[in-house]
């Protein structure tokens, strides 16, 4: 069995564990699926809005998927959302993708 359908079938048995959704993301943009990523991302997000990882992640994604001002609403929420857990390495990180974001036009 492929990763993704491992993650997928991971899902499936505990569908409450954001791990595995996050893992499926990373999958999918680990093997340049970024549209797929994003999706995935999207979707761990809204089911799991405190799961401070996704964030970083996410924000890359649409960047490479030349997305620049999702990736900027997405690190910015991130932020906010590290900062309301006490992250300061995540908050630090995210404010450190966002000041290196670039829009391309």
């Amino acid at each position: 069995m492929d990763r993704i359908a491992t993650f997928k079938q991971f899902i499936a048995d505990k569908p409450e564990d954001p791990f595995p959704r996050y893992g499926l993301a990373m999958e999918y943009k680990k093997q340049g699926q970024l549209e797929d990523a994003c999706v995935a991302f999207a979707d761990l997000t809204s089911r799991v809005p405190d799961y401070v990882p996704a964030y970083l992640m996410y924000g890359n994604a649409l960047e490479a998927a030349e997305r620049a001002a999702e990736a900027d609403a997405i690190y910015r929420k991130g932020i906010e959302v590290s900062t309301a857990a006490g992250d300061a390495h995540a908050r630090n990180e995210l404010e450190a993708a966002l000041a290196d974001l670039s829009y391309s036009e």
